[in-house]
């Protein structure tokens, strides 16, 4: 064990040194994942900028957006997406709730086996996941033919869940458990305990659950397409038809309005501050 820390302590002692001897400051070993985020990141949005106000000529104009906002397909496309995820944002807070409750309330010694069940899905390649939850509704008469929105918004539920359960988890792992026990000996009974006392401090998990689930919903097109069966369309549908179709000026739009839209969603939730995130993964 301690010629483990000796090991460990000249090892960094080593990276420390070779540091110094390098004069290598934090900015400057800032500097890889700067240039990482400018290629990968900001260069990505300012195309997309670029493209939504040029037209294919690459002549500045805002046609573009008068072809988004003057065809009702889109806005019905829009609130499709809102609605969805709203659906599921919904379902998996409902589901993941008592999950995480539970999880972390548990006095079975092995809780983290339990959450490792749930989140083992996270570990299948996401396609492979949709083709087989397509295959799985087939049984029960779940299809894109007969029933596309709850087929699509199952697959969603699925998909999305363990997103919603790790940050509740986490926050319930850190609840004040003076407060639920002082709350319960005042006279307050279980319903007015939860609503009182747990749902307030579970608040930032909710709200980090919610963003992990609203906002890749937003975006997702593959369960839609695969589950949806072409007939339940999303704006990352959307999305993927105008590129795959070379049209990148009104894709860039439509990006652009699915940007606006996941940033309102962190404007709501702007009043919870990083200090009382307790727990929060977001």
């Amino acid at each position: 064990m301690s010629s483990k820390v000796i090991r460990e302590d000249g090892f960094f002692s080593k990276v420390v040194s070779f540091f110094r001897k390098h004069h290598l400051t934090r900015k400057q070993l800032c500097i890889p994942y700067g240039l990482f985020l400018a290629l990968f990141v900001v260069f990505p949005l300012l195309l997309i900028v670029y493209y939504a106000f040029t037209d294919k000529s690459g002549h500045i104009t805002i046609e573009n957006f008068t072809s988004v906002f003057t065809q009702k397909s889109n806005f019905s496309v829009i609130g499709m997406s809102l609605l969805i995820g709203a659906l599921n944002t919904f379902f998996c807070l409902l589901l993941a709730y008592p999950i995480a409750y539970i999880l972390a309330n548990t006095k079975f010694n092995k809780n983290k086996v339990l959450v490792y069940i749930f989140i083992m899905p996270m570990w299948i390649n996401f396609v492979i996941r949709t083709i087989a939850t397509k295959e799985m509704l087939s049984w029960i008469d779940i299809t894109s033919a007969n029933h596309p929105l709850l087929a699509t918004i199952i697959g969603m539920v699925y998909n999305y869940l363990p997103f919603a359960i790790l940050p509740l988890y986490s926050t319930m792992l850190k609840l004040d458990k003076a407060q639920i026990e002082a709350s319960s000996d005042l006279g307050a009974n279980p319903v007015q305990v939860f609503y009182k006392t747990i749902l307030p401090m579970s608040m930032p998990g909710i709200v980090s659950a919610s963003l992990m689930t609203f906002m890749p919903t937003m975006s997702s097109y593959l369960i839609a397409d695969k589950l949806g069966g072409g007939k339940t369309t999303l704006i990352g549908n959307l999305i993927a038809l105008n590129f795959n179709q070379a049209n990148y000026n009104v894709g860039s739009v439509l990006s652009l309005i699915m940007l606006l839209l996941i940033g309102l969603s962190l404007l709501l939730t702007r009043n919870h501050k990083e200090e009382n995130v307790r727990g929060g993964l977001w």
